[in-house]
């Protein structure tokens, strides 16, 4: 009977790709695999999120934290990527119940201002910061290119940088043309296998090469300590390490267009119904879970190769100098040929979360438009339309923040300090929703709860923490 099961979920119908992901019909509701191996055969969302977590956050901010810090801030790494997965899972068991996606709940959460709830219009708010994240990404990813292929002969040129950050925007937007969700997944699938064989390699190899750590270091990065001087960046990759705001709120898009919340089915008050989402909860909670495995290990990776590496020489990475810097990571230990070896790995890194973000925040603003009465967002030629015209238009602006800007640290801690005080308000929304659209048989594990309460306290602790402890350093900065 498994077998059967598991070979049905397995197998989407031929004429799946025309459904509507966003719309619940009775007719597209069908039993969630009973097996580990066949919830395996659905996992996507996570993997997804993973590729586009696992990118500026890591590679630019947790190294650079990593380098100016040394050890110190391992405990707070562990803590950033372990608090939010409760709260990530709490709002995608909603939307996988009501079929509807994180934005368009968070308009339930009052007080609203015109058409909007408060937590719309600070989402709107976040991602204008966000955008010089996305554009650091960008600069990042050119400036990688730029150094392994100068153009009119020189790296790092502005003419090279304007040409390769061209080239980069343009073949994420061409990938993205279909705008169909399976693309997005194999592409990023291929991403964050790399990214992962290649951190994780590198950073159990350092024992072995002169830049080598022990367990006195571990302990002394578990001390629970901010050693001064770095607060900005420490919340900075509070708020980009791990699932961020964003990306949780954009989890829940994914689990529609994967599936989960119409194959679950509209809420007919039936037990089949109700085991049916309780089948697909499992499946969610199993794809949430590898994608935070994979996530540990490589900030982890990322964070105890800066403080190896970079740290001892006193080297951080600053500017659009950022990548020359970062290659000392491989030709430190591995000699000067590494550094080609690093560049593509570099801009496999970084171009997968540019092809991640131009894919999610097109749905995202796609919604709020819907929201704000622009156009129909249950329409779906209207809705693929508009994404497809976002998918074009947004990369470039990003772009042009870059050239403007020309600093990716600074434009990717800009956009991590955004998202920290985002994922305040994604709090606030997940309890408000939790008694609101979440049936009581659904939210009845205590352990479940227990973990939301303690990332939910952790979370705000750190953020009202990191804010108060900028603004009193303000003055006298």
């Amino acid at each position: 009977m498994a077998t059967t099961t598991d070979d049905a979920t397995a197998t989407p119908p031929p004429a799946q790709t025309q459904i509507d992901p966003y719309a619940l019909r009775a007719e597209d509701a069908r039993p969630a695999p009973v097996t580990f191996r066949g919830r395996v055969r659905e996992l996507g969302p996570g993997l997804v999120l993973s590729a586009a977590v696992v990118g500026s956050g890591e590679l630019i901010t947790t190294t650079s934290l990593g380098a100016k810090a040394g050890f110190a801030l391992l405990w707070l790494v562990i803590v950033s990527t372990a608090v939010k997965v409760w709260v990530q899972m709490e709002l995608a068991r909603w939307t996988i119940l009501n079929g509807r996606p994180a934005l368009d709940g968070f308009r339930d959460v009052g007080p609203r201002i015109g058409r909007l709830s408060w937590i719309n219009w600070l989402w709107i708010g976040m991602d204008f910061a966000k955008m010089f994240q996305r554009g650091g990404i960008i600069g990042g990813t050119a400036a990688a290119c730029s150094i392994l292929l100068p153009i009119h002969g020189a790296a790092l040129s502005t003419s090279s940088l304007t040409i390769w950050a061209l080239i980069v925007t343009g073949a994420a937007i061409l990938i993205l043309q279909t705008g169909k969700y399976h693309v997005v997944e194999r592409v990023e699938v291929i991403g964050i296998t790399l990214k992962t064989v290649i951190t994780v390699g590198l950073a159990l190899a350092l024992p072995f090469t002169a830049f080598g750590y022990g367990t006195e270091q571990f302990a002394d990065g578990l001390s629970f300590q901010i050693p001064a001087g770095t607060i900005g960046i420490a919340l900075a990759m509070f708020g980009i390490t791990g699932v961020g705001a964003d990306e949780m709120t954009t989890y829940t898009y994914w689990c529609m267009e994967k599936g989960y919340a119409r194959w679950t089915g509209p809420d007919d008050g039936t037990e089949e119904r109700a085991r049916r989402a309780e089948g697909w909860l499992k499946v969610m909670r199993l794809d949430v879970g590898v994608s935070w495995i994979i996530c540990t290990v490589c900030t982890l990776s990322f964070y105890v190769i800066g403080a190896s590496v970079l740290h001892p020489q006193g080297l951080v990475p600053e500017g659009n100098g950022m990548i020359t810097t970062l290659s000392h990571i491989y030709t430190d230990t591995l000699g000067p040929w590494a550094e080609y070896l690093f560049l593509a790995g570099a801009i496999a890194v970084l171009f997968s979360v540019t092809v991640a973000s131009s894919a999610s925040v097109p749905r995202l603003w796609t919604n709020t438009l819907g929201l704000l009465g622009v156009i129909n967002w249950k329409d779906m030629r209207v809705r693929t339309r508009t994404i497809r015209i976002l998918t074009c238009c947004l990369p470039p602006v990003w772009m042009c923040i870059f050239l403007w800007v020309q600093s990716p640290v600074l434009m990717v801690q800009i956009g991590g300090i955004g998202g920290g005080i985002f994922l305040l308000a994604v709090v606030v929304a997940v309890w408000r929703l939790r008694y609101t659209g979440v049936p009581p048989r659904f939210r009845a594990n205590p352990w479940l709860t227990a973990a939301l309460v303690l990332s939910s306290a952790a979370i705000l602790f750190l953020g009202v923490y990191g804010v108060l402890d900028t603004l009193e350093l303000t003055p006298g900065s």
